[in-house]
């Protein structure tokens, strides 16, 4: 069955609200110069402090992160992610954990970084420490999500996809639907994970970064 799943495009950054039971939990959060817009986004799905049960990261760039200490301040929401991107968030260090210098990276995601960074200027992230993490093969299901932690390390050490029991697959970084848009810090991981997901159900893909689309459209 076919969960109920809110896009909220912040700028070319995609966070995505899933219902989840009597709650609502919110996989990435964008960055704080789209603040204002997520919360309008979040209020008028009907999350409220108390509602929002959990924050998943999809990996640590801020991008992705930013708002995450922010919501949890609010809200209530309990923050989780990979072990090996939590050096990002706790020190507000993207490289943290990668290679001084990535595989592959294009010129449009130069581009991009570059527009972002203007905005959100270095040290205006606002670290903390996820209050769990979670690894390869983890069930969310005590949060009322029917849904499997994938670790799909490539774009970051500590990537990770959400699947759904429907067959939706949270992505974060592996997949772009954004043309000549690429970042891969270790290839060897990249094509590993691509290798992972061959075998699986998955019908509908959530990127970070442009809109979902059918699996069959990734191959």
């Amino acid at each position: 069955m076919t969960r109920e799943i809110k896009t909220i495009n912040l700028g070319g950054v995609n966070c995505y609200l899933v219902k989840a039971g009597d709650g609502y939990i919110l996989i990435d959060t964008g960055f704080s110069s789209k603040r204002a817009y997520l919360e309008k986004e979040l209020e008028s799905a009907g999350v409220m402090p108390g509602n929002l049960t959990l924050i998943i990261l999809t990996h640590g760039d801020s991008d992705h992160a930013d708002n995450s200490a922010y919501l949890h301040e609010k809200y209530g929401a309990k923050i989780t992610m990979h072990l090996d991107d939590s050096g990002m968030v706790e020190n507000g260090d993207m490289s943290w954990n990668r290679k001084s210098k990535p595989d592959k990276i294009s010129i449009t995601f130069r581009i991009f970084t570059m527009i972002f960074s203007g905005l959100n200027k270095p040290g205006n992230f606002n670290t903390f420490k996820p209050d769990f993490y979670i690894g390869d093969g983890q069930s969310l299901s005590e949060y009322g999500f029917c849904a499997e932690v994938l670790h799909l390390p490539g774009h970051s050490k500590g990537s990770i996809g959400i699947l759904a029991a429907g067959g939706e697959l949270f992505c974060g970084d592996l997949f772009y639907n954004f043309a000549g848009f690429k970042f891969i810090d270790d290839l060897a991981d990249f094509n590993a994970s691509i290798n992972k997901l061959k075998n699986l159900k998955i019908k509908t893909v959530y990127p970070g970064h442009g809109k979902p689309f059918p699996m069959r459209s990734s191959k």
